[in-house]
């Protein structure tokens, strides 16, 4: 009963809006710095693009740790097992630190080398080193910080953590303005201020991320506990990170092979797909959100054993998640070419894009049904699955059907996102009827 009332205090809505703004403010973190710059110097902007893809690609290796360790720690707290939550959480920030440490010394030792694999140009070479040098330095406490984020939220307290992510975007603005723009008589630094704004508010938030960990858990920071993590706890983590970073890193890999077929067409669709990309991005972190708060709860169900209801929360996340996402996506397709034409005044661009808002329609509720379906099985300890169906489904429908569609067939970038959505909605009605079987009852990761 006692764990029955712990999570209905973990309603949907409460724990979804929080992380909808959370997941805004991190996609707007980079859209801030690009913006500010942008002002100062076109070059300023290109060095930081190369540099913050290496700072995420470095942040996917290590980010699986951070999957791993909610999933775990929500079951450990559905089962009232508080202990072993603890030394997840301790388990989880000490194998991060030596892996955020690892990949920030090899991001700044080899920071002019990495930049030349990625062809920057030899005259943005020194900004881009100083901007990567410095970013890099970030990845200590951003891995730090991921654990410390995830194991707040795991507890439910998804609102905390989105003040934070708040308070560094604030940092980082004001950062910005101090050290970029020079106000109050400071130098004014260029792509090197807006690298120490953003490491700053970085570990400002770490710091503050540790003090609520206190706070609203009650976890203190033990040094002993965090820098001998238990290879028991680790292997359950590795459980559930490992195959969701493999599903992720397959996607990245496929995307990237479907964008090379949309170069083929031409430098206006590169830039359609590259616009449309992001307003996909920002339409699918409502299905995210609601998909990571819906994991929160099955955890402590799993965890608790309540099997039916865990079984009816999932049909309750879809039902919503359908809502949101048709609403989202009917606004978006009404108001295609507004959207893009206050992003662009390229007339070809704006229909390319204009038409792709079409397969919005179809392809959101797809993705919408997947993510949130995926989350759950997650939550539940079923993590390979997902993994085997999203190998077998993009390397074998998404990307030869984008190259059937869209190059082929010559259907351009309408054939190549049509192709990205049966994708989805293959993988969705896959995992749903994971599900509906009733084969993850029994992937606990934890004794009752």
């Amino acid at each position: 009963m006692k764990n029955t009332q712990q999570n209905a205090k973990h309603s949907l809505f409460a724990l979804t809006w929080p992380l909808f703004i959370d997941f805004a403010l991190h996609f707007l973190t980079g859209a801030l710095n690009t913006f500010m710059i942008g002002h100062v110097s076109y070059q300023g902007v290109a060095s930081l693009a190369v540099g913050n893809q290496v700072f995420q690609l470095a942040i996917t290796v290590f980010s699986f740790v951070t999957i791993g360790a909610s999933v775990v720690v929500t079951q450990y707290l559905g089962s009232t097992n508080k202990d072993a939550a603890r030394a997840v959480v301790y388990s989880s920030i000490g194998f991060n630190i030596l892996v955020g440490a690892v990949s920030a010394l090899g991001i700044v030792l080899g920071a002019g080398q990495i930049l030349h694999l990625m062809n920057l140009p030899e005259h943005l070479m020194t900004d881009g080193r100083i901007y990567l040098q410095i970013i890099g330095l970030c990845l200590l406490p951003e891995a730090i910080g991921l654990c410390l984020a995830a194991t707040i939220r795991a507890h439910g307290h998804t609102q905390q953590a989105m003040w934070v992510t708040l308070a560094m975007n604030i940092i980082t603005f004001f950062g910005n303005l101090l050290l970029l723009y020079g106000w109050f008589g400071l130098p004014e630094m260029g792509v090197a201020g807006v690298a120490i704004s953003t490491a700053v508010g970085r570990i400002v938030g770490m710091v503050i991320l540790a003090w609520m960990l206190f706070k609203y858990t009650g976890i203190k920071i033990y040094w002993s506990a965090i820098l001998k993590p238990q290879k028991r706890m680790l292997a359950k983590i590795f459980h559930i990170g490992l195959p969701a970073a493999g599903e992720n890193l397959s996607w990245m890999l496929q995307f990237m092979v479907v964008t090379s077929f949309v170069a083929l067409m031409g430098e206006k669709a590169l830039a359609a797909q590259a616009y449309y990309f992001q307003i996909c991005t920002f339409i699918l972190l409502f299905s995210l959100s609601i998909g990571l708060a819906n994991e929160i709860i099955i955890g402590h169900m799993v965890g608790a054993k309540a099997i039916e209801q865990a079984r009816v929360q999932l049909f309750r996340a879809l039902k919503l998640g359908f809502i949101v996402t048709a609403v989202v996506a009917i606004l978006a397709s009404l108001n295609g070419k507004f959207i893009i034409g206050a992003l662009t005044d390229d007339s070809e661009i704006i229909v390319l894009v204009s038409q792709l808002f079409i397969l919005t329609l179809f392809m959101e509720p797809g993705r919408t049904f997947n993510l949130i379906v995926i989350n759950a099985l997650r939550a539940t300890g079923d993590a390979r699955f997902p993994l085997y169906v999203g190998i077998l489904s993009m390397w074998g429908i998404a990307v030869p059907l984008s190259y059937l569609f869209g190059i082929y067939l010559d259907f351009g970038l309408l054939g190549i996102w049509a192709a990205l959505a049966i994708d989805e909605w293959t993988r969705g009605l896959f995992m749903y009827w994971r599900w509906r079987s009733g084969r993850w009852q029994n992937k606990s990761l934890v004794a009752a």
